[in-house]
């Protein structure tokens, strides 16, 4: 794997009016990993995203993403986001094409018609996710799993180095979950993305990832989920005392006797 850093923060401490929400984070994350910020609600992880868009500038520390100020890269299109709450109305007449045509609208005068390489940016999103024979279906018509790989498209269509995913898993079931997070993995291996996840359910995540961070105002365990889960000590500190968690390998006896 390239060791390139893509992103780093030293020192980060961030707040929103008079409320600290990050305090000395310091945190590096490598090209081509998939990296998950895990954690409980309130912690700071969209924080740590929206500072890595350039969207929030912290009061002290130092970040760089792709080698260069955070605050310089944001509306580059180096950096795709799916956001957590992406809401739309299901009956009003959005293709598919359309949806993910959105991103490449962005930088566009009013008026101003798709060229042919935005066609194309859109076509290959489409296919990077296997929606393309989807492209003239309805939206609204799509199953959870589709629709969030249209989302993911919308987000591929302006070619970044950066994939930023906030809960992405929301509402899919168990079976979608998992295809969507081995989407993921294809993506990071054929397209040399860095992928960033946010999620309060780290054993959902714990199979895809190779670095799990958790974050609760500060960064409390970054490393392997391997590592990560033989710390009782960091994930209490992350998430409280009273925590379970049920995790499962594909050598499951009790998985397999239930197939």
């Amino acid at each position: 794997m390239d060791k390139q850093i893509v992103v780093a923060f030293k020192g980060i401490w961030a707040r929103y009016n008079s409320t600290v929400i990050l305090e000395d984070i310091n945190l590096t994350i490598q090209k081509k990993e998939i990296v998950s910020i895990v954690g409980p609600n309130g912690g700071g992880k969209t924080t740590l995203l929206r500072i890595i868009m350039g969207f929030l500038k912290p009061y002290r520390g130092n970040v760089s993403v792709l080698g260069i100020h955070a605050l310089r890269l944001k509306n580059t299109g180096r950096i795709g986001y799916l956001p957590q709450d992406v809401h739309h109305d299901f009956y009003f007449p959005l293709s598919v094409f359309d949806v993910v045509a959105m991103s490449r609208y962005a930088g566009k005068v009013f008026l101003e018609r798709l060229s042919k390489n935005d066609r194309q940016c859109i076509h290959e999103a489409l296919k990077k996710v296997d929606m393309v024979d989807y492209k003239k279906h309805h939206f609204g018509s799509l199953s959870g799993g589709q629709r969030q790989r249209v989302l993911i498209a919308r987000a591929l269509a302006l070619q970044p180095e950066i994939l930023l995913l906030d809960e992405p898993a929301t509402g899919l079931d168990t079976v979608a979950q998992d295809s969507f997070y081995h989407l993921l993995s294809h993506l990071r291996d054929s397209k040399s993305l860095t992928i960033i996840i946010v999620s309060h359910d780290i054993g959902s995540v714990s199979l895809v990832v190779d670095k799990i961070a958790c974050l609760n105002k500060r960064i409390h365990f970054h490393g392997s989920p391997s590592s990560c889960f033989s710390s009782q000590e960091k994930l209490q500190k992350t998430f409280g005392t009273n925590i379970q968690f049920l995790l499962h390998d594909q050598n499951c006896e009790t998985c397999l006797r239930k197939k």
